[in-house]
């Protein structure tokens, strides 16, 4: 196991009962250098939907629970925040809840001269994801290929 995942698998493993006393759930966390800084960020999520004040409540109680346990070793931001409405999915957890969604999937490189493609999610393993295009087809590409994949936002 790396750091990294040795650092999310404690910090989810403390997170967990406060989110659990709160009717919350953890969507993912991850912890990850950006512009110079290591960031701890844990995503939560309720039906309804996150508010400030509850990542705010959560915030409170999670970094007392992380002075205490003290196992991260260098320094390192804390936040808690809402996956937002055009969630990532990165975790097969995800995947399974999205089927059926529209998805937007973005890749490392252009196939057909394209890197952005927009579906509906019908299926997932743990090399492949399909979506069903707007022309009907199914098309299917190689996790290893995928940048990102997220939930797209209607308004």
């Amino acid at each position: 196991m790396s750091k990294k995942e040795d650092y999310e698998a404690k910090a989810e493993a403390l997170i967990m009962p406060i989110l659990e006393s709160k009717g919350f759930s953890l969507y993912d966390s991850e912890y990850v250098k950006e512009a110079g800084s290591m960031y701890l960020r844990m995503y939560i999520d309720k039906p309804g939907g996150i508010t400030i004040d509850d990542c705010e409540e959560v915030s409170r109680e999670f970094n007392l629970k992380l002075d205490e346990a003290d196992f991260i070793d260098e320094a390192y931001i804390m936040e808690i925040s809402s996956p937002g409405l055009g969630r990532q999915l990165k975790k097969d957890r995800h995947f399974e809840k999205s089927i059926g969604e529209e998805v937007e999937l973005r890749l490392y490189k252009a196939v057909d001269k394209c890197k952005e493609y927009t579906g509906i999610l019908t299926g997932f393993d743990k090399k492949s994801i399909t979506i069903k295009d707007a022309d009907d087809r199914d098309l299917v590409f190689e996790r290893s290929d995928i940048s990102s994949v997220r939930l797209t936002i209607d308004f």
